[in-house]
């Protein structure tokens, strides 16, 4: 039997299922460490660059080894991609029966129930969303999985799909009456029943969660995780070790408990006064989004008085709400699901209202149209621990972007992984000749009113030199909107702005038209994957430290401070330096792609520190000659050329 280093090797089986294989020798080395983490149950913590197909490095010994692994990616793209392409692709190659299942959070499943109650809505008068959901009515008679994705006349943004799919706050569950026909519990069934099972990063720890209410089954069955963008984890483990209270839980509510009673009672008028009242709280939280600042320390957001009334007020109705459901949950099922879900919403609200911690911190997040109240941990290391010291199996943690200098303390640390391996292997992708890095002369700092414009002069020539195909990448919405008014009547090329349309369409067009200048913040520095000519440069606009005035941010300093350590080295630098490799990562995704990757944030180059995030990022040649950058485009486009004349 070949070892996982031979599947990947020359004459091994994945080659001549793939045009253009190459072996790759850090591949295979990262497949025997996955191969001796799976079979000795251990951990490890493993960087892999652009280039080296970790996917099929950890996929080879996964299958291979015969065990019931979870994959856990950190967007839905990858897990798409592992679950369609990758994995049937390595099960061919291993020839072997291994059983693969895709397993989404239950927001992404059909609710049979919640359809036929919203076709109820409808034929009662509420007309609004009609031609959309007899579309989804059409569908939901074809599908065998109710994957709202499979439907593509309606996208999976639009806001009909929360009226017919469950939260786990509305999910009926065993006293559905249309449980035979779920979805999720379908999906759920096939996962458990399965060899390899793609999940993302944020079902992971929903499915911690359930566990530990005693309702989680896929997690325990597991011998193997594998957690693919790993370098998001510590993030969404704080959202899931925390907890929330929003207006749009307390909407929902409102709506599903007003149908509910309607349908299963409609003899207690008091109920529908508290609901009122509930729905007059709500509005005057919802009142202070006026606020120019979308974060706000607890403190802040309660300060004025009539914000704390309208806190205490609504905790009071939630009380009352409480006590009249109790009396009402016997009379159908709807009524008895939302009387837990009011209990458990009064719960946070006492949590949130009543208690302070140390270790814990509380802030509030502001929208136009809504708010959401967070209380959240400082520190996530001891719970993750315990966690993966509680289950035995083997834990890999993978990503391009784990390590700061080629070590991984900063990453470790965070979730408080112990007694782990850890290897480290870079591109091998030819940065010496298909990239430079341009690091332009005389920028003002980037706190100075005049950046924006230096920006635009500086990045110009580099965009005209590259005919457009470049990425634009921000730190905050207010540069790239100033930037992008310049840039408009500077230069003759489409201008695609983040925001102005769907990211996933902004991605295709910038792919097709070929010539485009991408302009974007935070979603568009990591999982964004553009091969060929239609990508040659990126431009990062500054260093990507974490604004200082976000609430969860300034605890977490606070304390690492009052503990006579370093907030700057040992947190700010080390997030900065991955967001960054992140960024940067954008340009060479393939053998053939050739750019520039433009640096314009002069702490580099003037502050001691910018060697961390210089010596982080791929052996590219460096220059601070315009005219260097410019030859560059020339030859590049004049190698293209006679290719495609040759």
């Amino acid at each position: 039997m070949l070892n996982a280093a031979e599947v990947l090797g020359e004459d091994g089986p994945l080659g001549p299922l793939i045009p253009g294989f190459r072996p790759r020798l850090p591949q295979q080395e990262m497949a025997t460490a996955v191969e001796a983490t799976l079979a000795e149950a251990g951990v490890l913590v493993c960087e892999a660059g652009t280039g080296i197909g970790k996917t099929y490095a950890y996929l080879a010994p996964a299958i291979a080894s015969g065990k019931k692994v979870l994959v856990s990616t950190g967007t839905k793209n990858l897990q798409e991609q592992l679950y369609s392409r990758d994995l049937p692709l390595m099960r061919d190659a291993l020839g072997g029966g291994c059983r693969i299942a895709l397993l989404k959070g239950r927001a992404n499943y059909l609710c049979s129930f919640r359809l036929g109650t919203a076709t109820q809505e409808l034929a009662l008068g509420n007309k609004g969303e009609g031609d959309k959901l007899a579309r989804i009515e059409n569908w939901a008679a074809l599908t065998r999985r109710g994957d709202i994705a499979e439907l593509s006349g309606v996208s999976e943004e639009d806001p009909i799909w929360r009226q017919v799919t469950s939260t786990v706050e509305n999910c009926l569950g065993g006293d559905c009456p249309l449980i035979d026909q779920c979805h999720v519990l379908q999906a759920r069934k096939e996962a458990i029943e399965a060899d390899v099972v793609v999940i993302n990063h944020h079902l992971f720890f929903a499915d911690l969660a359930l566990r530990e209410e005693g309702f989680g089954e896929l997690l325990p069955s597991a011998e193997a995780v594998i957690f693919d963008e790993a370098h998001v984890l510590p993030d969404i483990a704080t959202q899931f070790f925390g907890f929330s209270l929003g207006s749009g839980q307390l909407t929902e509510l409102l709506h599903d408990l007003a149908d509910a009673y309607a349908r299963e009672a409609g003899d207690m008028p008091d109920l529908p006064v508290a609901l009122g009242r509930m729905k007059k709280a709500v509005s005057a939280l919802r009142s202070a989004g006026h606020i120019n600042r979308s974060r706000l320390e607890w403190e802040e957001f309660v300060s004025p008085p009539a914000i704390a009334a309208s806190l205490q007020v609504l905790g009071e109705i939630l009380e009352e709400i409480v006590a009249l459901l109790k009396i009402l949950a016997e009379r159908g099922r709807e009524l008895a699901q939302c009387h837990r879900r009011a209990t458990g919403l009064l719960g946070n609200w006492r949590l949130l209202w009543e208690e302070e911690c140390a270790e814990r911190v509380r802030w509030v997040e502001l929208r136009p149209r809504g708010f959401s109240l967070h209380q959240a941990p400082l520190d996530v290391a001891d719970s993750f621990s315990g966690h993966i010291a509680a289950q035995h199996c083997a834990w890999i943690f993978t990503s391009a972007t784990l390590a700061v200098g080629g070590h991984f303390e900063h990453f470790v640390s965070r979730l408080g992984l112990q007694d782990y391996s850890e290897a480290c292997w870079g591109s091998p992708f030819d940065f010496a000749n298909q990239t430079l890095c341009y690091l332009p002369e005389d920028m003002p700092a980037p706190a100075s009113p005049g950046y924006p414009q230096a920006l635009v002069d500086a990045a110009v020539p580099v965009l005209r030199a590259s005919r457009g195909r470049a990425f634009f990448l921000f730190t905050s919405y207010r540069v790239l909107d100033a930037v992008a008014e310049h840039l408009r009547a500077s230069l003759p090329f489409p201008l695609l702005v983040q925001g102005s349309a769907p990211r996933t369409e902004l991605l295709e067009r910038f792919r097709e038209e070929g010539n485009c200048i991408l302009l974007g913040t935070s979603s568009f520095w990591q999982g964004v994957d553009v091969r060929g000519e239609a990508l040659s440069c990126v431009i990062i606009d500054k260093l990507p430290f974490a604004v200082p005035d976000d609430p969860l941010l300034r605890a977490r300093l606070a304390r690492i401070q009052q503990q006579g350590r370093s907030p700057f080295m040992e947190y700010q630098l080390p997030q900065a330096v991955i967001a960054l490799k992140q960024g940067a990562g954008r340009l060479i995704r393939d053998w053939e792609d050739h750019g520039v990757l433009m640096l314009c944030d002069p702490r580099l180059l003037g502050k001691s520190y910018g060697r961390a995030f210089l010596n982080s990022l791929p052996p590219m040649p460096r220059t601070r000659d315009l005219r260097v950058v410019i030859d560059f485009f020339a030859t590049l486009d004049g190698d293209e050329a006679m290719e495609q004349t040759g």
